[in-house]
């Protein structure tokens, strides 16, 4: 349904998904991020694309809240280069990526619990009307684009006025998916969105991930759930210890290799042979090292 907000982020879309689609509007060669002595991220480039999800993969402590931060504009990369739109940029606060159409969702959403849907939508960014300073909220405005924006995005709510803690965790989600892209987001980072969901409300947060990239955004959806991530994404890319272990599109990885490498199999594998001391476990159908650490093949049997 077409509203008069949205010729205005449609056509900032296109403009960046027009003639140069093919470049990344984020990119980082090379970056990495030491905190004194302690080396965050070392040696990690990563592309992302107008119209693609591309999938951070880690455990804790791999190195996925750092990247979050470079990109974002809360902390400064220290080795290695940042681009936006193939300009070196170093951000020194999240506004100024914001400003170059990078939005980030994090797990808590930024959001108050008590407050109603369409106060949460522009929070912080509220439109007003009269004269200054007598400038007072435009409450109607807020109300009717709020509802246009959400169910541009697919998502219908009988009530705005109804407190946002009273959504489930997954509509939460998504409304915070639909205010990114209502305020020009170009890149569009998900923490975590599926961590503490549950399978069904898991899926309605996928589906509108896809929503995002089919509007022409570039999408990074840090997980650590390789089967979420394999649902939507289009770029894989796997950290492990601060450090790049796997970087591979869709057609260059199965799932199962990508729950291997997301899973460290040369770590499993070294678990199956001290399981094979203690008596009372069967190890015999679990896989073989060098099934775990094969090297990823460029094109996998079976797949386009």
């Amino acid at each position: 349904m077409a509203t008069t907000n949205e010729p205005g982020t449609q056509s900032a879309v296109v403009k960046d998904t027009g003639p140069e689609a093919g470049r990344p509007v984020v990119e980082l060669r090379g970056a990495g991020k030491a905190y004194g002595n302690i080396r965050a991220l070392h040696g990690v480039s990563l592309q992302v694309r107008p119209g693609e999800v591309t999938c951070v993969l880690g455990d804790n402590g791999a190195g996925k809240s750092t990247l979050i931060k470079i990109i974002s504009g809360l902390h400064q990369h220290s080795e290695g280069e940042f681009l936006v739109d193939g300009e070196a940029v170093r951000f020194t606060t999240p506004r100024q990526a914001l400003d170059r159409g990078i939005a980030t969702v994090y797990q808590d959403l930024a959001t108050v619990p008590l407050m109603p849907v369409w106060r949460n939508f522009f929070l912080g960014s509220e439109i007003t009307r009269g004269p200054w300073p007598v400038r007072r909220l435009d409450i109607e405005a807020m109300k009717k684009t709020a509802d246009e924006e959400l169910r541009n995005m697919g998502i219908v709510l009988d009530d705005l006025e109804q407190p946002i803690g009273t959504l489930s965790g997954g509509q939460r989600q998504c409304v915070a998916i639909a205010r990114a892209v209502h305020f020009g987001a170009r890149v569009l980072i998900l923490d975590e969105p599926t961590a503490a969901l549950g399978v069904k409300q898991s899926g309605v947060v996928l589906k509108y991930i896809a929503a995002a990239r089919d509007r022409g955004l570039g999408v990074i959806f840090i997980t650590h759930n390789p089967h979420h991530a394999y649902m939507v994404g289009d770029h894989f890319s796997v950290l492990r210890l601060g450090t790049m272990e796997l970087s591979a599109a869709r057609s260059e990885v199965s799932l199962e290799e990508l729950t291997n490498h997301m899973a460290g199999g040369a770590e499993l594998a070294a678990l199956k042979h001290e399981l094979a001391q203690v008596s009372g476990v069967d190890v015999e159908e679990l896989p073989e090292e060098e099934d775990l650490t094969a090297p990823v093949p460029a094109t996998p049997e079976g797949k386009s």
